[in-house]
């Protein structure tokens, strides 16, 4: 039980507390853009412009819609007025009133009576032959009212609750040449979001190359720090030991300490930098702020080595630059802006047809049924009159044209310079990185000079301080010279456009 107990204890002793995590550069590029938030977004921007794309070509396609209605009023539509409403099926009625009237108006003239008289003569019995002429009459008025009645019905339109309903179709012909123009603009529009997604891409690795490699630099620096304050604790331990044999003085000591805490004071900074650095790479990366991480170049002793001159490439800049592609579809978009416009004071036709039925409907007199009609047609409009809208939108597009090609030279002029510029700062950090390495030869030598003289009595503390601070100098310098060549190669692949 003990010994199961002791090996625990054991392996807990030999175990760290938190793994490090070891990351190299591209590793480190590769979690910036997978946790850069611009970059989900600039995806999401793509997703978009595709669907506007999608979107403006389906402009060359007919659209059909359809329209459903319903209307209840608080009256309906009346063809007939009253008066003619009662006097419709009272038509049989009064015929045959003014009728009677006439024929007994007539019966009563002296003519009449004779016809009678003589009609009698013949063996016709007329009061038999007018009540058979009265009953044809009622029948024929009777007849009449029902036909006025249904007139009556038949104009009762009952409007008061009112179904409608269509389906149409528009089939563009010709518009101007503004869907032509829609449809360039939304090309452009995926273009320009393809090229903002580059341009944030390499600004993420260019961020995070920049925060890798200061990383690195204060780690070289921490362990040089670390080197440094050993060396000025041993001094500091032999001139004690000289000062009690007597063979240096106080204030030897005293310049000494203070040496010391000098390289402790310049350790905590540096220690301080590298966590904060660390915790900016990490939150870059997507990792915890407080994760414990390893660099891979952190323990390397020569970061670089000297490279040839670059060559300068302007050309590769102008045609790699993903912001100058960017101004580029600024200024396409600019001109199909323009052509959008002039298609506003040009003509316009399309195709239309459709299919429309109502309830009550028309088409055969008023009833209450569904019935509908087909239609076709063609769809013409001429713009006549605008007092100059159109050409004053259009002027103010060909100047914002103007001011997108203006920008555009500028940034060419801009990153010819920026080449330039970084393949001339990639030479001297290829200089200065050769002297520094020479520079450190000689420091270590008079370091080693020092350090044997001071053994020999000959030298003072002060001359190996001085030796220790040229030899401390000497290896910053050389960090520096390495850390500076990093980054001026990271400059020039940017302005070269080729930061992948």
């Amino acid at each position: 039980m003990y010994r199961l107990f002791g090996f625990v204890l054991l392996v807990g002793a030999v175990m760290p507390v938190s793994a490090q995590r070891l990351l190299t550069l591209d590793s480190c590029r590769a979690m910036a853009l997978r946790n850069n938030k611009q970059m989900s977004i600039s995806k999401v921007k793509q997703d978009m412009a595709d669907n506007v794309r999608k979107s403006a070509r389906t402009k060359y396609l007919p659209h059909v819609s359809a329209i459903g209605t319903y209307q209840y009023t608080s009256r309906e539509i009346s063809l007939l007025n009253d008066a003619q409403k009662e006097r419709f099926p009272q038509l049989g009625t009064g015929l045959l009133t003014d009728m009677q009237t006439s024929l007994n108006q007539i019966s009563a003239t002296p003519d009449m009576k004779k016809l009678g008289v003589v009609m009698g003569a013949m063996g016709v019995d007329i009061d038999n032959l007018t009540a058979m002429t009265g009953e044809m009459l009622k029948g024929f008025g009777e007849k009449l009212n029902a036909t006025g009645q249904a007139i009556v019905d038949a104009l009762d339109t009952d409007t008061r609750n009112i179904f409608a309903g269509s389906v149409t179709l528009v089939q563009p012909v010709f518009m101007g040449g503004s869907i032509i123009a829609l449809n360039k603009m939304a090309d452009v529009g995926v273009d320009l979001m393809r090229n903002s997604s580059d341009v944030k891409r390499q600004q993420t690795l260019y961020t995070t190359d920049k925060i890798y490699w200061q990383v690195v630099s204060l780690k070289h620096k921490q362990k040089l720090a670390e080197s440094y304050l050993d060396l000025v604790k041993k001094l500091s331990a032999d001139v004690k030991m000289m000062i009690d044999e007597g063979v240096a003085t106080k204030s030897d000591g005293l310049s000494v300490e203070v040496k010391v805490n000098e390289a402790e004071m310049t350790l905590t900074k540096v220690n301080d930098g590298l966590v904060l650095s660390k915790m900016l790479l990490c939150q870059t990366i997507g990792l915890p702020v407080n994760e414990s991480i390893t660099l891979a170049d952190e323990d390397t002793e020569n970061l670089v080595v000297v490279e040839m001159t670059p060559k300068l490439n302007v050309e590769m800049a102008l045609e790699n630059r993903p912001e100058l592609r960017l101004l580029q579809n600024t200024m396409d978009l600019s001109r199909q802006t323009t052509n959008l416009l002039k298609a506003g004071n040009l003509p316009t036709v399309a195709l239309t047809g459709g299919y429309a039925v109502t309830n009550p409907s028309l088409f055969n007199g008023f009833e209450r049924k569904f019935r509908g009609l087909w239609n076709v047609g063609v769809l013409v409009r001429i713009p006549v009159w605008n007092w100059g809208d159109v050409m004053y939108k259009v002027r103010a597009s060909k100047g914002a044209t103007a001011i997108a090609s203006l920008e555009y030279e500028e940034a060419r002029e801009k990153i010819e310079l920026q080449v330039n510029q970084n393949t001339f700062r990639v030479e001297e950090a290829n200089k200065q990185l050769v002297m520094a390495q020479s520079n450190i030869a000689r420091a270590d030598e008079n370091l080693r000079t020092a350090n044997l003289g001071f053994k020999e009595g000959v030298i003072t503390p002060t001359t190996v301080m001085e030796a220790q601070t040229a030899w401390l100098q000497a290896q910053s310098q050389k960090i520096d010279a390495e850390i500076d060549v990093k980054l001026s190669q990271v400059d020039l692949q940017k302005a070269l456009g080729v930061l992948e």
